[in-house]
């Protein structure tokens, strides 16, 4: 990613502020809402089956995240997908311990099917989602990323989407092009909820992505950027988990697009 394209994809965000509608699960919902804010997106949780077709055609994205999923909110999801494809709202698919369980492996495997821009996940995930993996132990990764730049390439070519792969360093795939990101902190990981709403701020940026003209790929390479970004400041700042909650939101909504770029690296993957 260009400096240029970086810088284009936060001030898109926030000047557009856009409406992310959020399955998700029960777990995160609130941590999710607050670093949308504090991107600077506008979140919306609406997920009732009757309410979340019609609120994914007038979303900016729509965010599927299959953590906690009862049988309503599987009909709610399946209504905000046709939704989002019937309107062009790009969403993304967070499909949480995919492979470990049967319904809901079940569901993501239709699910990436219908058309995501983005498909956000460990690479225990991203590997069960294209079938050379049977997940990992709960939302927990036992392998690598690096072992999942195969499967992502994959799945990124099958569903003309792009493919995020979260670890101690991050992997973007789309069909011609692959990118490793290196941010965070080590405290990320012991916070619930991060890459929940990492998987809320792709679907931000996808959206602010659609109307400004940046590629999708760029925008999932910028929304990982910013996230991590703002751990590794909030991790220099944190003596434990706890205060690097308060200092972590405080960072996603204060670093510039230059502070981004200054504190994250990127490396393009050879074909």
């Amino acid at each position: 990613m260009t400096t240029h394209a970086l810088q284009d994809a936060v001030k898109a965000v926030r000047e557009s502020t856009p409406l992310v509608q959020c399955l998700t699960n029960t777990v995160v919902a609130e941590i999710t809402a607050n670093v949308l804010l504090a991107v600077g997106a506008s979140p919306a949780m609406c997920d009732t089956p009757e309410e979340a077709g019609d609120f994914a055609a007038i979303a900016s994205g729509v965010l599927i995240n299959a953590g906690t999923p009862s049988s309503e909110q599987y009909d709610g999801m399946r209504a905000a997908i046709a939704g989002a494809t019937g309107a062009g709202t790009p969403w993304v698919l967070d499909p949480v311990a995919v492979g470990a369980l049967r319904q809901r492996t079940a569901f993501c495997l239709d699910a990436v099917t219908r058309g995501p821009a983005a498909i956000r996940g460990n690479a225990s995930e991203i590997r069960a989602l294209a079938g050379a993996g049977s997940g990992g132990r709960g939302v927990d990764a036992t392998t690598d990323v690096a072992s999942a730049l195969d499967a992502a390439r994959q799945l990124a070519r099958e569903h003309d989407c792009v493919v995020a792969i979260s670890g101690e360093r991050d992997l973007i795939v789309s069909a011609e092009r692959a990118t490793w990101l290196r941010s965070g902190h080590r405290f990320m990981p012991l916070l619930i909820g991060t890459g929940c709403s990492l998987g809320a701020v792709c679907t931000a940026y996808l959206g602010a992505a659609k109307e400004a003209g940046i590629s999708a790929h760029d925008a999932v390479l910028a929304a990982h950027a910013h996230m991590g970004a703002a751990g590794g400041v909030a991790g220099s700042l944190s003596a434990g988990p706890g205060s690097f909650h308060s200092a972590w939101i405080d960072a996603l909504y204060a670093l510039s697009a230059e502070d981004i770029e200054r504190l994250v690296s990127c490396e393009e993957v050879e074909a």
